[in-house]
């Protein structure tokens, strides 16, 4: 084993150790603690024709993801799998940097190009079901805005690999994994003020019944937050969401301004309380510590896999070349695909928490229950989604499951 497979290996080692130790002790795994779920068919809830609406929907657009990802794979698999996307990068001319970046655009982009059409698909299916509100041009402009998101974070990660590997080539997963870790906090702490206005336009919800008890509901939980903010996003979607963001000073309760305008004030306030119990019980600050330890350990693992066969497969002399950056970014791509089961579990385990936080700060199960129902007509949820989909993409328990949650609370009291 090379020196630099050594250190990924001791990084994976201790990255996947401090993962599940945190895990084990931090994330809420016992959904109804002392007692269970207990099932809730969707006939006991929604109406034949809203089911049938819902599943329709719902199959066509979890298909249409499920090919744009297949697609998107293959190509990814066949430029960082063979010469053919070094080859393109070895045209590139400029200093390295310049060169992993302009890469990295360019893997990009080819995504992009090749999943367009399921992605207008998906877009087109919204628009007919009236779930979206946005037109045409400023879809496009959000595509093209994720498109440099998407690029900046993915940019920043090769670029760092690839310059350290080519001054620390023995021992760069090491730092690779430290900085990386790092970077995710940071990305927590700031993406509220820097990301979030790209997509939206916030201002503060008025002096009022709504934002009192809000920050009522804040005092009570013990969380403090900086404002209460309104999202213009009726201009995009007739979904319904409200969050908690941010770390310290830049936490803020988020509202839609369809969740404001158009649900009764006590479902909103079920709302609120479930993403208030997620600052309560710091859920993103646990979920930023297990990201970057998940990150940690992805940079060992792409260390441990990265060794001279595949470099020579892709064309590419050694990792701190530009010509690697195809091969990371399909490495990348496929390692994040493989975790997903494990980011859903924590993530739908965190969630039921933030219910369970929901229902005692409230004690509305009535509310509770509606506006779960309210929740999936709007956005046309699955009420029973395949049960490999739910594991693999299912990062909230479903609206069947959140009311069977409350029932299983409510008969072990």
């Amino acid at each position: 084993m090379t020196p630099a497979r050594r250190s990924a290996a001791v990084l994976l080692l201790v990255a996947v150790v401090g993962f599940a130790v945190v895990a084990a002790l931090l994330v809420p795994w016992d959904w109804v603690p002392g007692g269970r779920v207990l099932p809730v068919g969707a006939d006991e809830v929604f109406g034949a024709r809203q089911v049938e609406r819902a599943t329709a929907y719902s199959s066509a657009q979890r298909h249409l993801g499920w090919a744009s990802l297949a697609v998107s794979l293959v190509v990814g698999l066949l430029l960082g799998l063979t010469r053919l996307g070094s080859a393109v990068v070895r045209r590139l001319r400029g200093r390295w940097w310049w060169r992993v970046l302009l890469a990295t655009l360019l893997v990009l982009a080819a995504g992009e190009v090749v999943t367009a059409p399921f992605s207008v698909l998906v877009r087109r299916n919204a628009l007919e079901a009236g779930l979206s509100t946005q037109p045409w041009p400023g879809w496009l402009r959000d595509q093209v805005v994720s498109l440099g998101l998407s690029w900046v974070y993915a940019g920043l990660v090769v670029l760092l690999v690839v310059g350290v590997a080519r001054r620390a080539p023995r021992r760069w997963p090491l730092a690779v994994g430290a900085v990386a870790a790092v970077l995710v906090v940071v990305g927590s702490w700031i993406y509220p003020v820097v990301v979030e206005p790209l997509f939206n336009r916030f201002t503060s919800l008025p002096d009022g019944p709504l934002r009192s008890q809000v920050l009522a509901l804040a005092r009570e939980e013990g969380v403090p937050v900086s404002d209460v903010l309104v999202a213009d996003a009726s201009r995009r979607t007739t979904t319904l969401n409200a969050w908690v963001s941010g770390l310290g000073s830049t936490r803020r309760v988020v509202l839609y301004d369809n969740l404001v305008d158009d649900v009764p004030r006590r479902e909103t306030l079920v709302i609120v309380a479930h993403e208030l119990g997620h600052a309560k019980n710091h859920d993103v600050a646990v979920g930023t510590t297990l990201s970057a330890l998940g990150v940690a350990a992805g940079v060992g693992l792409l260390g441990v896999v990265v060794g001279p066969a595949l470099l020579r497969r892709s064309g590419a002399t050694e990792v701190g070349t530009p010509e690697a950056v195809p091969l990371l970014l399909v490495l990348v791509t496929v390692g994040t695909l493989l975790a997903s089961p494990v980011q859903s579990t924590v993530s739908r385990a965190v969630e039921a928490r933030a219910d369970r936080e929901s229902l005692a700060a409230t004690g509305d199960r009535a509310a509770f229950e509606r506006i779960h129902e309210r929740l999936a007509m709007r956005s046309l949820a699955d009420p029973d989604p395949p049960a490999w989909s739910q594991l693999w993409f299912g990062t909230h328990p479903t609206a069947l499951q959140r009311i069977g949650l409350a029932r299983g609370l409510e008969r072990v009291r």
